[in-house]
């Protein structure tokens, strides 16, 4: 069995008098493609702010290790150097840059030019709209094309961890067949992912593992193959009895 890359143990996470997250343990271990699917409000994207250092103002109690190291209460942008990369809900691209400067920007961690640049055309030849808008400003994009460059541009300083905050939501069935393509191929390529996503069967169909969360607690967890035949998860998540 691989090494835990992402281990979290007793997290709760409390704005003011509300207790969102309630004490939940999830372990991520090395190539592993982790869903944690619940209804909206369970609490799945705090425990990934909380992971990532990126909530407002609140109370973080528990413990969040990351490739062996406490991370919690550091700053996400010295996350990053440790190559543990977010993609947040809703993209988050920088609209008022070009295509290829968010491109840029994903690598800012990086000196080595030619392997920039090579991982620009990598993920150009892998979204060829990409590569069409390449001088367009990112703001003008769908937000099918937001969603591929927020990807592409996580992709660009080769995360070990790469946490995916509802990749499909709001797109078009076909871009999500393109986004749920790419997020099989990058967990083939070796990269370890935990994918919150309220498309259940998606997302378990992709999944090695998965978690279910409720109202700030895990109530399951599980191979995430057996999930997609539980009576539960059938009845709550995927519409069917």
């Amino acid at each position: 069995m691989a090494a835990n890359l992402l281990k979290v143990a007793g997290l709760r996470v409390a704005y003011g008098g509300i207790q969102a997250v309630k004490g939940i343990d999830l372990e991520v271990a090395s190539g592993e493609l982790i869903a944690l699917i619940g209804a909206n409000g369970a609490g799945k994207t705090t425990v990934l702010k909380a992971i990532t250092g990126t909530l407002p103002q609140c109370r973080v109690e528990g413990h969040i290790d990351f490739d062996g190291q406490a991370i919690k209460g550091i700053n996400s942008f010295e996350l990053v150097k440790k190559h543990l990369v977010m993609v947040p809900e809703g993209r988050g691209v920088f609209t008022r840059m070009t295509v290829e400067e968010n491109l840029l920007m994903g690598a800012y961690i990086r000196n080595d030019k030619a392997g920039i640049q090579e991982d620009i055309e990598k993920w150009f030849s892998f979204f060829p709209r990409l590569r069409e808008r390449s001088s367009q400003l990112a703001g003008t994009l769908s937000g099918g094309e937001q969603q591929m460059l927020a990807m592409a541009r996580a992709l660009m300083c080769h995360p070990r961890l790469l946490l995916l905050d509802e990749p499909s939501m709001g797109l078009s069935p076909i871009m999500v067949e393109k986004i749920f393509e790419v997020i099989r191929d990058v967990s083939a390529q070796g990269v370890t992912i935990l994918l919150v996503e309220q498309n259940a069967k998606l997302a378990l169909e992709a999944a090695h593992r998965s978690y279910v969360m409720e109202s700030g607690v895990i109530t399951m967890n599980g191979n995430a193959n057996a999930m997609l035949n539980d009576p539960r998860v059938k009845a709550a998540y995927l519409g069917e009895e």
